[in-house]
């Protein structure tokens, strides 16, 4: 992946912060959920009576999102520089590990550390190291 650091635009960046902390909020003072993507995704595929339309609405809300946006601006361009092997098993490893920490970066960065949970720091903190490692490792080892 390449990034164009002379388009960096750190007033989109902070206004896209303020909405994920925004519907957070919303989401806990409307229902009492934590924004956990990976629970609110996966609580689709195990539906509880009552519980699967407000997952259904936030999933299809974030895809609707950058189809939304394309409308007013052009979306950035994406290139890989990489086969479809690597990230297939980067894919099955983040899996596994939000199995692994009951969670993503979303409901434990986001929500997890807002509410102060300590489970949620040393989550938080693992994710933050693993990807520090990996990127050391990938791009300075190898």
């Amino acid at each position: 992946m390449q990034i164009a650091w002379n388009e960096f635009t750190p007033t989109t960046s902070f206004a896209g912060g303020v909405l994920i902390g925004l519907t957070a909020v919303m989401l806990m003072a409307s229902l009492g959920r934590i924004a956990g993507i990976t629970g609110i995704v996966a609580g689709l595929f195990r539906p509880v009576r009552g519980d699967w339309a407000w997952r259904a609405m936030f999933t299809l809300g974030m895809i609707a999102a950058p189809l939304i946006y394309r409308q007013f601006s052009a979306l950035p361009e994406i290139t890989l520089d990489t086969d479809w092997i690597p990230l297939l098993i980067a894919g099955l490893l983040v899996g596994i590990g939000t199995r692994l920490g009951s969670g993503c970066t979303s409901g434990h960065g986001v929500c997890g550390l807002a509410r102060m949970s300590p489970r949620s720091v040393v989550a938080t903190l693992a994710f933050m190291t693993s990807g520090f490692l990996t990127v050391y490792v990938v791009r300075h080892l190898f």
